[in-house]
């Protein structure tokens, strides 16, 4: 009998022995891929491929998907997968300057406005989205802040978590 060389040693013992007790599984070569945790809980229909559908609400994932699906097929297998998170983690890395950036353009905008006591206010920047809190004085203080977030340049909303004191 004679055996593909790129099956392995053990593998083809494993199959002989199979095929001499008429067992019908089939051994997979030694070489093939194990399955990702991550990408086993992301097949929620268990299908070895990963869809659009399952990745809806993963941040940034989308266009990790178009740039990892090379065949075109509206789906990704393990190999594409591995392209997916690689293309997904540096588009979040990315987004995370940015991010960081933007928090710096707009802490100083507050900081430069007249009559707004804005090292009580605190901010988080995610994806362009503003989230200021903390207290202010009253309800003027409040429109101004929310005035100065959303006026500088790359901001895409801003969420108001701001107390009157």
């Amino acid at each position: 009998m004679k055996f593909n060389r790129a099956i392995s040693r053990k593998a083809a013992i494993v199959l002989a022995l199979g095929a001499a007790f008429g067992t019908a599984s089939v051994m997979a070569p030694a070489r093939a891929q194990t399955a990702n945790p991550k990408f086993l809980s992301m097949d929620k229909n268990s299908d070895g491929f990963i869809t659009r559908d399952e990745v809806v609400g993963i941040r940034w994932y989308d266009k990790a998907f178009d740039q990892a699906d090379e065949n075109r097929d509206g789906r990704i297998d393990q190999t594409e997968f591995t392209k997916a998170e690689s293309i997904q983690d540096r588009l979040a890395a990315g987004n995370y300057v940015s991010d960081t950036a933007l928090k710096t353009k707009v802490k100083a905008a507050l900081l430069k406005e007249r009559g707004l006591k804005s090292r009580d206010l605190d901010l988080e920047v995610v994806g362009g989205e503003v989230l200021l809190s903390g207290f202010v004085r009253d309800e003027e203080q409040r429109r101004k802040a929310l005035r100065v977030a959303s006026s500088v340049n790359g901001v895409a909303a801003v969420r108001d978590g701001l107390v009157v004191k």
